[in-house]
Order: C-alpha cells, then structure tokens, then sequence
C-alpha cells in the first residue's frame, strides 16, 4: 500500500526484503502485488532474520536511490541499512508501534532481552537515521520509553488507506455472495488479527451486554495464535454463538464490501499505533467505535467521526451503547464527518511527500 503511495507521487520504488531467492514463486507473486522490482536477500535466519546477503546487496545498489526506507526495528535489516549506508545516502526508519511502552508493560522478560540489543546496536540505528517516523502524534510521543540514548529525530508521517475502488453496491455484493446469511442484516464489523492485544474477548463479552437484538457480529481476521477457538467458546458461553459470524482474513472487494455492509466499525484494542482499519472504515464512511488506545482516536473522536471510550469492558459496553442510542440523522451526520476526516487526514495520498521530506530531499 505504501509502494503505491510512492508509486502515484511518481516515485521509483524498489523493495529489499529477506526472503529466499530460490522461492521465485513468492517472488514473483509479491512483485506483482506491489508493481515494482523485489530483491530478495535471505533467507533470514530465525526473528531476527540475519542473512549475510543484504548488506553487500545495500552496498552495491546504493547509488541507484536517492535515500532508504526501514520499516521496522529489532531485526538486522535495519543494522545492514545503517552499516551500508555509512552516511553516504539517507535513510528513515517506520517504528510502525514497536516503541510502544505496551510492550513492555505486557511482556516484561521481552523488554529486558530487548533492552539489552537496544543498547548493544538499535539505539545507534535510530540515533543515525535521518529521522524516526511515526504515523500519529501520540506514538511519537510515547516511543521509546524505557529505553536509554534515544536522541533520535521524531517525525509524524500521516499514514492511512488507499480507499476502495469500485460502486459501494457492488463491493458489498461481494462480500454477501461469500456470507449470503448475512444480507440484509444489520451488522457491526471487526476487522483485524484475532489477538488479545485487539480486545475481541472484550467485544464478545459487551456485544453479548449492550448489541440490540438481531444485531450481527462479524469477526473477520486471521487468527495467528490459536485464540480463535477459544473466543468460540466464550461466545457459546455467552449465548451469542449464533450471532457471531467468524470469516477469516478478508481481501479485496470482500474486505471493502464488509466495510460498507456494517452500520458500524468496532475496536476495542489495547494497543494501536495507528490502526489501518480504522482509516479503511472512515474511507468508506463507516463509522468507527473504538478505543482510546488506538492512537489516532483522539483526532477521530475530535472530528465528531467516530465514538472512543476506554480500553475496558465498560468502556466497550459504552461504545455499542453510544451507538445505539444514535438517531438517524447522528448516524448519517457522522458518516460524512467520517469521509471528511478520512480525505483530510488519512487519505495516502501525502504520504510520499512526507517521507521524503524526512529524508531531507523532498
């Protein structure tokens, strides 16, 4: 998504990742995904993912760019940049949240562990980067603590979503033809990675208190830990089993078609850098509920584009309640506030002008 923001601003753009070059298949289906050459240089060798390839790669292409992209902190790929680079050309580094002090407060032992490679090696790529980027206000304000020698340069890069493309009626026609139970249905949506740091036990438990009868929840997301079955049972514990629609990842006009299907969008999530979802929702009008741990709520909730309360079960419960109790014309007066914020704020579309201003060559 963030190649095409560079690629519509007239950017050439081309991705070092550390994949096998022997999986061509990969490859080849990545590059066609993002419209632009992809070198890979791994494999990368377990989380961390050092791979002796990528930095004599950096070194011999470097000239070809005008500067360099990190996207991401604790792994190698950032190391092999900042030695490539050696302050020839200029680099910035997405945070994408991984500063945030969240993680520390949650997994502790992690923090120490990490701690000690943030002094050994990540402060110095941090500290010499152009600047650190981050996608809201809040995030930069609390990255990095609990961690000694941060005096890196701190930027907000607005960050966001394309937006669908395509007729509203025909996106949601492809998301009914793959779950036809639920046309003509009022529906309230979830959609992201079905993890505990996204509060879906949370939502369960308040859409089971607060969700008006004959509303559906659809859960669409992957589930990367195995919680899933888990959530299935609470959700049967609840009473709401049959209320609950559990589609797996959603792409493409299905996605968009969830989107514009739901009579609102809801995250009640513990942590969240940005919260991609949320802008994909304010793209299509569909009004976000969620937490006040999502970074950008404060700005969403400000614009009158989306109701936040608190990380909690009560706060959860308010949020469906808030809503509910929303006449139609609240609704549809915040459905346009919602399009206005998006196109202000989250559009992708400056994006690009951003980070190479970061850069130092914009």
């Amino acid at each position: 998504m963030f190649v095409r923001a560079h690629q519509r601003a007239g950017n050439e753009v081309e991705v070092a990742t550390l994949d096998d070059p022997a999986d061509a298949a990969s490859t080849d289906a990545y590059q066609k995904l993002v419209g632009c050459p992809v070198h890979p240089n791994g494999p990368g060798k377990s989380n961390y993912g050092y791979s002796p390839r990528l930095e004599p790669w950096l070194k011999a292409n470097l000239d070809r760019f005008d500067g360099l992209i990190v996207n991401g902190v604790w792994q190698y790929h950032g190391v092999a940049v900042r030695k490539a680079v050696a302050g020839r050309k200029p680099y910035v580094v997405f945070a994408h949240g991984m500063l945030d002090p969240y993680f520390k407060d949650r997994y502790p032992l992690k923090h120490l562990k990490k701690l000690i490679y943030w002094i050994l090696q990540e402060h110095r790529t941090l500290n010499r980067a152009q600047a650190v980027c981050f996608t809201s206000e809040e995030e930069k304000r609390i990255a990095a603590v609990g961690f000694p020698f941060a005096r890196f340069r701190r930027v907000v890069v607005p960050y966001g979503s394309m937006g669908p493309t395509g007729k509203p009626d025909d996106l949601k026609a492809a998301f009914y033809s793959a779950w036809p139970q639920l046309r003509g249905k009022p529906c309230l949506l979830f959609l992201g990675r079905i993890h505990p740091k996204k509060g879906c036990d949370l939502l369960l438990e308040a859409f089971a208190s607060a969700a008006q009868p004959g509303v559906q929840l659809v859960m669409a997301g992957p589930d990367e830990t195995g919680w899933g079955e888990e959530l299935k049972a609470l959700a049967r514990r609840l009473g709401i089993e049959d209320r609950v629609c559990w589609t797996g990842m959603l792409r493409g006009d299905a996605k968009w078609g969830a989107f514009y299907g739901a009579e609102a969008f809801i995250l009640p999530s513990h942590q969240e850098n940005f919260g991609i979802a949320v802008a994909d929702a304010l793209a299509c009008g569909t009004i976000p509920l969620i937490s006040d741990k999502v970074n950008i709520a404060p700005a969403v909730a400000g614009d009158g584009a989306g109701l936040m309360e608190t990380d909690t079960l009560d706060g959860t419960v308010r949020l469906l309640q808030r809503f509910h109790e929303m006449t139609g014309e609240e609704r549809a007066s915040m459905q346009r506030s919602a399009l206005e914020c998006y196109h202000r704020r989250y559009a992708l579309g400056s994006a690009a002008v951003e980070v190479y201003k970061a850069l130092g060559i914009g």
